[in-house]
């Protein structure tokens, strides 16, 4: 404690007792004064608190009765004794009083009854944000005291339709975002009754009522309105119009809507407009003076009916009419007016001609040119050369071809991104491209480039260098090493040699290696992911390449693909390999691999394609390979453009097919590639990776053929449910083919030949529907072929070389005991004279059948030519080519139906009664088949599968 300071007091005329009138009076003032203070203070207070106090009942009432599950805890400091709910988590106040003003309970995952009636009780909240939430009961009245400004109940569970009335007490609600749910309609008035929205956001439902949008349409004090990814569907009313005059943004894209969009829907505030995934045929305006953005992509506008009304839209930025079926030239009378557009996207249309110089006067402002995947010869016009500001050039699959590359292109010191691949470029990579100091994407695939890998881009800032597909020779130059940002390298079907050379590997962003289909040789280098780039992509198939896998792969933890098959490789798979967890596919057959299959590779939890055919692996089969079955998760390889060669040639050929990256090469390249070839029958299949499976699926396809591999076949494979191919043949396994096989749903191709099998075939592969190609043969198999499901449509030679087999196919069981029956006794026994009778009888019988056959195929004949005049007039089903002069004799394909037995049909008759497998015809597909709806000519309905083996080329 201080002490008293003397002067203090020692200088005070009076006694400490005795005070002067005028001290009194002024003390009693103060007195007064302090206590009408503190009153005051302890008043506002008690006001404050009791506000507060209220605000915090209806937030506790709100978690007590209406949230039946907080999985976060996002409302575990909502606690009834906490001093205010200013503090909770999600809830904002205003500064005095301490009212509530906002909730955000976004991403809070609660679950419950959404019961607004309580939360707009709040006198003071003018935000509520309940987006992804799992609600499952819905109260949408709202307290006659509403204040609320934004509303936003975006990703909940709510379905059917919406009851826009129950918000009118809202009078403020100016924001309002329902996107994500499963609405389909309004319940009663509309949003354009009785509210007056700023902001509508209805994407992401099933909104089927065009009527819905009307009524938004209605509001006049729309700014936003977005309707896109519903059901709208139909035509919409020429009078469609907005009542608002300030409506910026429209979105109606990803719906069904079709014919005209109404030329008084767009007004001069319009600024957005996307009607982007839907039917539309025809588009005009009536004005279109502020907009700024214009996306009518994936629509239905053809012929040469290019909307002329863009001509008056000089504002336009952002111009994208790509994927319609335009067929004229490019109207470049009409473009060149658009003087502020950045953006031009006019790709996968059917424009043919050449590139119009008008375009050149869009120079000034053009950012970003894609006119990609069209029919356009010629050039890049000169007029182009003024593009200074052009960053992104895209011209891939024309048919451009000259020297623009150095007249042109390589004066565009903006450019960053180039992409002419597709065209017809020919001659060497021009040494003026060295110009362009800010490129960072070169693709020159599939053109007709040769010569040597240009290295002179190195140093640069480019990221990806993609040549594929052209005819350049030499080696890989050292000098990439010095493009230190490169992350692709793709120089896959040229006429490389040499090794790849260590400066490529160490690359420090290198991500994707894709050089298949050269002339490569050397060794892949120890250290790869340690000293270099952690690669996603490693892609050296059909190569000279030897050595051995290093065990540094390990390292290389961001991997998706690795396909290093048909090579030169030896020694072993390194186990390492099973701590790539984002591996999903791995190739590695046609090599010269040696010793066991690594078990790790089962810890692979994305793994969906495991190829390890035609090496001298030995040992079991690791049960540890089906372990992640039921678990397997979509990896990044989704969406990654493929080639899969099947072959079909059974025995003569090696392994169930292969698995080649497609992107970049043209098709009629792949067809004329030895790999097409080294099997007499072959089918392509190309296309994208999609996961049919989100969380629970398992490989797609296992191919262990051709090797040295022993023992039994785990019993645990039955459960991969998603396997199309499962390829064991040509290897030492014993034992008994699972009954749990028939847990293989989706399986297409089950190659189990050439092995020691015993024991019968299980029953439960009945149930396989989809199968197409089965062999079992040259086991030990015995007992009778199972006679249920598509067991016996195969060929017999399917099932020969099991001593002990019987059964359709094969000859029937009575058939094979009776053979093991002596029968020279009986013939002892019986006369000579019976003998004779019978032969004869036989010769007449014969006889007879030979003329009837004669008189019959004759009369066939003549049907027949009647019935391939109506053939040649059938339509095909999807992009398949049915050629039956590619047989050489007509094709018979067994049926099955309920009410008759086993019956023959030709080729013909099947090409009659599925109206060509028509799409029309098609009821179901999967794995390796499609199933079809046939009508013979007696009346049956059945259902066919295709199983057709095409020759050479295949179909596509």
């Amino acid at each position: 404690m201080k002490r008293a300071k003397p002067y203090l007091t020692r200088n005070m005329s009076w006694s400490p007792r005795e005070e002067p009138p005028t001290v009194v009076i002024v003390s009693s003032l103060l007195l007064i004064i302090a206590l009408f203070v503190t009153v005051t203070i302890a008043e506002a207070e008690s006001e404050t608190a009791s506000t507060s106090h209220d605000d915090a009942l209806l937030l506790l009432r709100f978690k007590q009765f209406h949230v039946s599950s907080d999985p976060r805890g996002f409302l575990s400091d909502w606690l009834p004794h906490a001093p205010s709910p200013c503090a909770w988590r999600g809830v904002t106040c205003s500064p005095e009083p301490r009212r509530v003003t906002a909730i955000d309970l976004a991403g809070a995952d609660l679950s419950g009854t959404l019961h607004l009636p309580t939360l707009t009780s709040l006198p003071s909240l003018s935000t509520l944000l309940l987006r992804g939430n799992s609600f499952s009961a819905f109260n949408l009245s709202v307290s006659p005291f509403c204040s609320l400004q934004t509303l936003d109940l975006s990703l909940n569970n709510f379905s059917g339709k919406f009851p826009f009335a129950n918000l009118t007490p809202c009078n403020r609600l100016a924001y309002l975002n329902l996107s994500n749910n499963l609405i389909t309609a309004g319940l009663g008035p509309g949003p354009g009754s009785g509210l007056s929205l700023a902001q509508l956001d209805l994407s992401r439902n099933l909104v089927s009522d065009v009527n819905l949008l009307v009524s938004a349409l209605a509001s006049s004090a729309l700014v936003y309105l977005n309707f896109s990814d519903n059901r709208l569907a139909g035509q919409l009313s020429g009078s469609l119009v907005s009542r608002s005059a300030n409506l910026s943004t429209l979105d109606l894209s990803y719906n069904l809507l079709s014919g005209s969009v109404p030329p008084q829907l767009v007004n001069d505030a319009v600024r957005v407009l996307d009607f982007s995934f839907n039917n539309f045929s025809r588009l005009d305006f009536a004005s279109c003076g502020s907009l700024t953005r214009l996306s009518f992509s994936r629509n239905a506008l053809s012929g040469d009916e290019f909307p002329r009304g863009l001509s008056s839209c000089d504002r336009l930025e952002v111009l994208d009419l790509s994927r319609n079926e335009f067929v004229a030239e490019i109207p470049g009378e009409i473009l060149r007016s658009l003087r502020s557009l950045k953006s031009l996207f006019l790709d996968r249309n059917k424009f043919s001609g050449e590139i119009p110089s008008e375009l050149g006067s869009l120079c000034g402002s053009l950012v970003e040119l894609d006119l990609s995947e069209n029919k356009l010869s010629g050039e890049l016009p000169l007029s182009f050369v003024n593009c200074s500001s052009l960053r992104s050039l895209n011209l891939a699959r024309n048919y451009l071809s000259g020297n623009f590359l150095v007249s042109v292109v390589s004066k565009l010191q903006s450019l960053e991104y180039l992409n002419a691949a597709f065209n017809n470029l020919t001659g060497q990579v021009p040494l003026s491209l060295v110009n362009l100091k800010r490129l960072r994407v070169l693709d020159l695939s599939s053109n007709r480039l040769n010569g040597n890998v240009p290295s002179f881009f190195c140093p640069s800032e480019l990221e990806k260098l993609i040549l594929a597909g052209n005819y350049f020779s030499g080696t890989v130059p050292s000098q990439l090493g010095d493009c230190k940002n490169l992350r692709t390298v793709d120089f896959s079907f040229n006429s490389l040699n040499g090794s790849i050379p260590w400066e490529v590997w160490a690359l420090p962003n290198l991500s994707d290696l894709i050089m298949w289909a050269n002339n490569l040789t050397g060794e892949i280098p120890e250290g790869i992911c340690v000293k270099g780039g952690n690669l996603e992509t490693l892609i050296l198939n059909n190569n000279f390449i030897s050595g051995s896998i290093p065990k540094s792969i390990a390292n290389c933890t961001n991997m998706i693909w690795v396909s290093l098959a048909s090579n030169r490789l030896t020694g072993t798979i390194p186990s390492g390999i099973g701590k790539l967890n984002a591996l999903a596919i791995l190739q590695l057959g046609n090599n010269s691999l040696s010793g066991r299959i690594p078990p790790e590779i089962g810890k692979c939890g994305k793994l969906i394609w495991l190829d390890l055919n035609s090496n001298n692996l030995t040992g079991n089969i690791p049960f540890e390979l089906a372990d992640q079955a039921g678990l397997v998760i979509p990896g990044k390889v989704s969406g990654k453009q493929f080639a899969f060669v099947r072959n079909e040639g059974g025995t003569s050929c090696r392994g169930a097919g292969g698995l080649v990256e497609f992107e970049d090469i043209r098709t009629e390249r792949l067809e004329g590639f030895p790999m097409v070839h080294s099997c007499p029958l072959t089918r392509i299949y190309s296309g994208w990776t999609v996961y049919t499976f989100s969380s629970n699926g398992s490989m797609i396809y296992l191919d262990l053929s051709y090797n040295l591999l022993s023992g039994t076949i785990p019993g645990n494979m039955g459960g991969m449910a998603y396997l199309q191919v499962l390829n064991l043949g040509h290897n030492r396994l014993s034992g008994n083919i699972p009954d749990s096989f028939g847990g293989l749903k989706a399986i297409g191709v089950l190659d189990l030949s050439h092995n020691s099998l015993n024991g019968s075939i299980p029953g439960s592969l009945e149930s396989l529907s989809f199968l197409s190609d089965l062999d079992v043969s040259n086991n030990n198999l015995t007992g009778s072929i199972p006679s249920g499901g598509q067991l016996t449509t195969f060929p017999a030679s399917r099932y020969e070389n099991n001593s002990g087999l019987c059964g359709l196919p094969l000859p029937s069981c009575s058939a094979l005991k009776n053979r093991s029956v002596g029968v020279g006794g009986w013939k002892k026994k019986q006369p000579v004279a019976a003998g004779v009778v019978i032969g004869l009888l036989c010769f007449l019988l014969f006889a007879l059948g030979l003329v009837l056959a004669l008189y019959r195929v004759r009369k066939s004949q003549r049907k027949e030519e009647i019935r391939e005049k109506y053939i040649e007039s059938l339509p095909t089903s999807g992009s398949s080519s049915w050629k039956l002069s590619s047989f050489p004799e007509p094709l018979s394909i067994n049926v099955a139906t309920f009410e008759k037995p086993l019956r023959k049909l030709t080729f013909a008759h099947l090409l009659e009664a599925t109206n060509g497998f028509s799409a029309e015809s098609l009821i179901g597909s999967g794995g390796f088949g499609e199933v079809y709806k046939a009508k013979l000519k007696d009346g049956c309905v059945v259902a066919i599968k295709k199983l057709i083996h095409v020759t050479g080329q295949g179909d596509r």
